[in-house]
């Protein structure tokens, strides 16, 4: 009883306080509708393509509802060590609470709300990322091996005759992919080793250049062991499998040269499997793939190693 008179515990205004502090909290961390650019990056790099925002935003989405549980969960823990302390209620052992179904059904079904949502938002944004357009403006078959990349420009260009639907150098690569192949394209190609360095920055690995506001599609093969096609300001990276062929689109709107790597451990070189991408006009793009053709580097080489026939019938009944 208070020296009042009343009954009414002088705590319980500072526990209703301190509620209504977390849960506006949570609602001004959680009901706001900011978009990416209102938020820290977290370790991101700054987005250089029309996809990568997505990325970006599903990142920081996950971040915000972990904290948002972190801090419900620390304020309860705080919560019971402060106002349920022993020299507070003077108990040696305070009353036991067995089979609280409210309770119970509360810390059951709460994490399965919290992942279905982060599942939900993950598997949206993977199934637009993954998406692949009909006739992307450019395209690449990229090619992984120990220990560098080779780039196969699929590109109608002036002094390089063939057709990359029926190369040979391009056999592994389903006719899925094939269709959407420009006619006549007789293609370019620049290849790497590890002690091969852009000439702009001196930043190790072969550089793969790419027009700003095109969208392009790149074809992922490889020669021996998974690799990982990984632009790290892409926010982008996809698995570089030996007999499966993956691919994924982005469109580059940022001009600059971008550090790239194999973000698989692929061996004991793996550290050394660096390459740059440099995003230019799209004058400029043409520009290099001419200048490429006058190197003599005209054609393909080979793309990495072919799907089994079992794979292909699989991912053809699949689509």
């Amino acid at each position: 009883m208070s020296p009042n008179g009343s009954d009414r515990s002088p705590r319980r205004p500072m526990r209703r306080k301190l509620l209504q502090a977390l849960t506006a909290g949570l609602v001004l961390a959680t009901a706001t509708g900011c978009t990416y650019k209102d938020f820290p990056r977290l370790g991101m790099p700054t987005p250089t393509t029309e996809e990568a925002p997505r990325i970006l935003s599903l990142w920081q989405g996950s971040w915000a509802a972990a904290l948002a549980v972190g801090v419900l969960t620390w304020g309860l823990i705080l919560w019971c060590a402060f106002f349920y302390r022993r020299s507070r209620t003077k108990v040696e052992v305070p009353p036991q609470t067995r089979y609280n179904m409210p309770i119970e059904a509360l810390y059951t079904m709460v994490p399965l709300i919290i992942v279905s949502v982060l599942f939900y938002f993950t598997a949206r944004d993977e199934s637009e990322l993954l998406s692949l357009k009909k006739k992307p403006d450019v395209t690449v078959n990229v090619v992984g091996f120990q220990w560098s990349w080779c780039f196969n420009h699929i590109e109608d260009v002036a002094g390089s005759n063939g057709d990359a639907k029926t190369s040979e150098e391009l056999e592994a690569i389903p006719n899925r992919f094939k269709e959407d192949f420009p006619a006549n394209a007789g293609g370019v190609y620049d290849c790497g080793t590890p002690g091969t360095r852009n000439p702009q920055t001196n930043n190790p690995g072969p550089t793969l250049w790419l027009p700003k506001g095109k969208t392009v599609r790149f074809v992922l093969t490889s020669r021996d062991v998974i690799h990982s096609f990984w632009v790290v300001p892409f926010l982008m990276k996809q698995d570089v499998i030996p007999g499966h062929t993956n691919a994924f689109e982005v469109t580059p709107n940022k001009e600059g040269t971008f550090l790239g790597k194999c973000a698989e451990l692929c061996g004991v070189d793996h550290s050394r499997m660096l390459f740059n991408v440099k995003v230019v006009s799209p004058e400029r793009y043409e520009q290099h793939l001419q200048d490429l053709a006058k190197k003599g580097q005209t054609g393909y080489v080979p793309a990495g190693i072919a799907q089994t026939s079992h794979e292909k019938n699989r991912e053809t009944n699949n689509l």
